[in-house]
C-alpha cells in the first residue's frame, strides 16, 4: 500500500523522508513546473495525472492508502483534482499547509485577491517593482509599461512580460541582508509577493518592514475543505495510521 506526497515543497520533502524512515512505501508528485527541482526520498512522478479522472485512475491502479496534499498554497488545480479524485476512489486525504505570513508593526502591507488585482493597484504604489510572484502569470503585469521590474524566479520566465524588467534566477532560501542590499541597490520602492508563508522566502518582508517599503501581498486562493494540518510530524503520524 503506497502514499502518495503531491507537492515539491519543503514540508513535501521532509514528509516523505519521514515516512521512508517508518518503511512506507512513498510516491512523491512533482508538477514539473521547475526544471531541476529538488528531489525528496523514495520514488518520485514527474507530470500531471490527467485531470480527476487521470488521478482517480492512478490510485486505485497503484493501491494508495493515503494521500497528503503537501503543494504550494497557490497549487489550486492539482488540489482541486485530488480532493474530487480522493473522493472517487475512497482514499482519506489531508492536506499539510504552511500557514500564511501575517503583517507585524512597522508593516505596511496591501492586499489582493489575485494578481490581477495586485497589477491594478501596484501603480499606486511604486515605479520600481520587486516582483516576486513566481514565474507564472507574470503576463498580468505585462502592461504596466510606466514601471520598472526586478523578477526574481528559479526558472528563466516566458513571454510576456513587462516592458522594463530584469530577471534574476535565484533559489531561496534567502538572507535579509542579502534582500535588503538587493532592493536598496535596485532602488525598489514596492515588493510584490504572494502569501507563500514558510521561512524559505520571509526574508524579502522583514527586509521590506527595516527599510519601510510597501508590500502588495496577493492572497491564497480558496482550497475544497479537507482534514488540514500544519505539522510535518502530524501528517507522518496521520498517513502511517491509514
Amino acid at each position: 500500500m503506497t502514499v502518495l506526497v503531491l507537492g515539491g515543497t519543503a514540508e513535501a520533502r521532509a514528509l516523505a523522508a519521514q515516512l521512508h524512515e517508518h518503511g512506507a512505501a512513498v510516491v512523491s508528485s512533482l508538477a514539473g513546473r521547475v526544471a531541476q527541482p529538488r528531489l525528496p526520498v523514495g520514488d518520485v512522478r514527474v507530470g500531471g495525472f490527467g485531470g480527476v479522472e487521470g488521478l482517480t485512475a492512478w490510485l486505485r491502479e497503484h493501491e494508495v492508502r493515503a494521500i497528503v496534499d503537501a503543494t504550494h498554497p497557490f497549487a489550486e488545480r492539482i488540489a482541486t483534482n485530488a480532493f474530487h479524485a480522493a473522493h472517487a476512489a475512497d482514499v482519506p486525504l489531508l492536506r499539510l499547509a504552511r500557514p500564511g505570513w501575517q503583517p507585524g508593526a512597522g508593516d505596511r502591507w496591501h492586499w489582493a485577491a489575485d494578481l490581477a488585482e495586485a497589477a491594478a493597484v501596484l501603480p499606486g504604489l511604486g515605479t520600481r517593482a520587486f516582483l516576486t510572484s513566481g514565474r507564472q502569470g507574470l503576463a498580468a503585469f505585462a502592461g504596466l509599461d510606466a514601471l520598472w521590474f526586478l523578477i526574481r524566479c528559479v526558472d528563466p520566465p516566458g513571454p510576456p512580460l513587462p516592458r522594463h524588467h530584469e530577471v534574476l534566477l535565484a533559489r531561496g532560501p534567502y538572507e535579509v541582508p542579502a534582500e535588503r542590499d538587493l532592493i536598496t541597490g535596485r532602488g525598489i520602492d514596492v515588493l510584490v509577493t504572494k502569501d507563500s508563508g514558510g521561512t524559505m522566502t520571509v526574508a524579502k518582508l522583514t527586509a521590506a518592514r527595516e527599510l519601510g517599503l510597501p508590500v502588495l501581498v496577493v492572497r491564497r486562493p480558496p482550497r475544497p475543505s479537507t482534514t488540514e494540518t500544519a505539522e510535518v510530524t502530524e501528517a507522518v503520524k496521520w498517513a502511517l495510521n491509514r
